[in-house]
């Protein structure tokens, strides 16, 4: 497969979100059940106080997740846009914009529980990460940093693409770039 565009636009998958979404409902749902009743709640290893806590996290990172998959829903903006200059990326809740380039030194594959995501390798990934004027998603950045040694990671979860056409586009894009 050749790529032979200027201009890439990868646009967002409204029923892909929409799965998402109710998934973490789910969850959510789920984290309430753990908060109201704990000790409906039959586990061994955990005690009531315990499944609370869980409740509690689950209702707070799942509920902040379906917020975010919900603002996306009606983003008519692409959700990638490869071109010539590097990477827009416009993706998730948490996406970091343009990304040249000129600041990529590799792209490769990562797996997390049997999930695939495209690894965007910075030169400098200090500089791109204090450069990101949201100071959550410069928290959240580091922590990848730190974690796995890229703070950049795109996933084809709510795109309107598959993981390896998505992976083909960006590295065939990287590589005409180097040459």
């Amino acid at each position: 497969m050749v790529i032979a565009q200027q201009r890439i636009e990868i646009p967002i998958s409204r029923v892909k979100l929409i799965f998402l979404f109710l998934g973490a409902l789910a969850f959510v749902a789920i984290g309430l059940q753990f908060v109201v009743a704990p000790k409906t709640i039959n586990n061994p290893v955990f005690d009531p106080t315990m499944i609370s806590i869980v409740g509690y996290v689950s209702i707070l990172f799942f509920g902040l997740t379906a917020m975010f998959i919900f603002r996306k829903l009606f983003d008519k903006s692409p959700g990638l846009i490869i071109d010539t200059n590097g990477i827009f990326d416009n993706s998730s809740g948490f996406s970091v914009g343009q990304i040249l380039w000129s600041d990529v030194e590799k792209i490769s594959v990562t797996k997390i529980n049997r999930k695939r995501l495209v690894s965007i390798w910075l030169k400098n990934p200090q500089e791109f990460i204090s450069r990101q004027e949201n100071g959550f998603k410069r928290k959240l950045l580091q922590l990848n940093y730190k974690m796995s040694d890229s703070p950049l990671y795109i996933t084809s979860n709510g795109l309107k693409i598959s993981f390896d056409e998505l992976l083909t586009i960006l590295s065939e894009k990287f590589n005409l770039y180097r040459s």
